[in-house]
């Protein structure tokens, strides 16, 4: 086991501590719901106390008997980091769907919510990349504005303890956050060393929003709809096998400890023992030195892999339009 006081720990704007490393629960239509609650118990026992977790992934309730095993077991709510998100078909039922993801999960309360993307757009389990909703939608900061409204009301009842956004860019963030009566504490998006996305990085530090990078070993087990043929593998970048060899370790650990000594928080996703133990053990204790730091930061190479085709509207030229590239 890794001792959870040994981890990294960031300090959200309002000075609130969030574990500096979390485990990812979407299991990129592979996976069964009981691979996933099996997979957070374990990763619980061996030291994991930030779990992320949204409604669509479809294992929040088997997610929900883990941590109240761990319950059982002696840890303690309080010990415990759990973050969920409103599902793109339900902005305009933002508590219901709140009050569901906590009778799944068996809280009285989230750490932290998300709008999990800008638009209504929504998609059915496992599709294809062709799949289109008839409806989508494009951004707009007046459509958005509504959904958030019903983020902060569930801050003052009580049912959430922070809240955030996730897919946002700075375009759609400078179209909104003028207008919110309580900013955003995080804002996920898709961050590793092959797609660094600084410029965003540096606009939500400077704005007082936490970057929590999704994806952050280039995810291998993203769905089929995901993969095209540029698509670039961080794992088998040459800075982070050279750093992966003098540490001993998996080339994936290099990566979330690049995201972990840059200031983001990473959300790597497994259900593999082997993997998320070395994870943990590396973040509590292992360093990159200055100029592997230095070497990963030159190997960016804007290869974005949740390209999100099938949250297109008609009109739209492809999948650039919904990153305002």
């Amino acid at each position: 086991m890794t001792e959870p006081n040994l981890l990294p720990k960031l300090t959200l704007a309002d000075g609130t501590e969030i574990p500096g490393i979390g485990l990812g629960t979407f299991g990129s239509d592979k996976y069964s719901p009981d691979d996933v609650g099996q997979a957070v118990l374990e990763a619980g026992r061996y030291g994991w106390r930030h779990f992320d977790c949204a409604s669509v992934y479809g294992y929040e309730m088997e997610i929900g008997q883990a941590l109240s095993q761990l319950q059982k077991e002696g840890v303690s709510r309080e010990e415990l980091w759990v973050t969920s998100k409103v599902w793109n078909d339900s902005h305009d039922r933002v508590e219901a769907s709140c009050e569901q993801s906590l009778k799944d999960l068996g809280l009285d309360y989230l750490d932290l919510y998300l709008i999990h993307w800008p638009f209504p757009n929504h998609h059915a389990p496992k599709v294809d990349v062709s799949a289109r909703d008839a409806h989508a939608v494009p951004f707009t900061a007046e459509r958005y504005l509504t959904v958030w409204k019903q983020m902060e009301s569930l801050k003052v009842k009580g049912l959430v303890r922070q809240i955030g956004t996730s897919n946002m860019t700075a375009p759609k963030l400078k179209s909104v956050l003028p207008l919110m009566d309580q900013k955003p504490t995080v804002n996920q998006l898709e961050r590793h060393p092959h797609f660094q996305q600084n410029e965003l990085v540096s606009f939500l530090k400077s704005h007082g929003i936490l970057p929590v990078g999704y994806s952050p070993v280039g995810s291998p087990s993203r769905p089929e709809r995901d993969r095209t043929p540029e698509d670039t593998v961080d794992t088998e970048d040459p800075a982070v096998l050279d750093a992966a060899e003098r540490l001993g370790v998996h080339p994936a650990v290099v990566c979330v400890l690049w995201q972990i000594q840059t200031g983001t928080l990473p959300i790597p996703f497994s259900v593999k023992p082997s993997q998320f133990r070395s994870l943990l053990d590396a973040a509590a204790g292992s360093k990159l030195s200055e100029d592997e730091l230095s070497a990963i930061s030159q190997s960016d190479k804007g290869c974005r892999l949740i390209k999100g085709q099938v949250f297109l509207w008609n009109g739209a030229k492809d999948w650039r339009d919904l990153w305002d590239e």
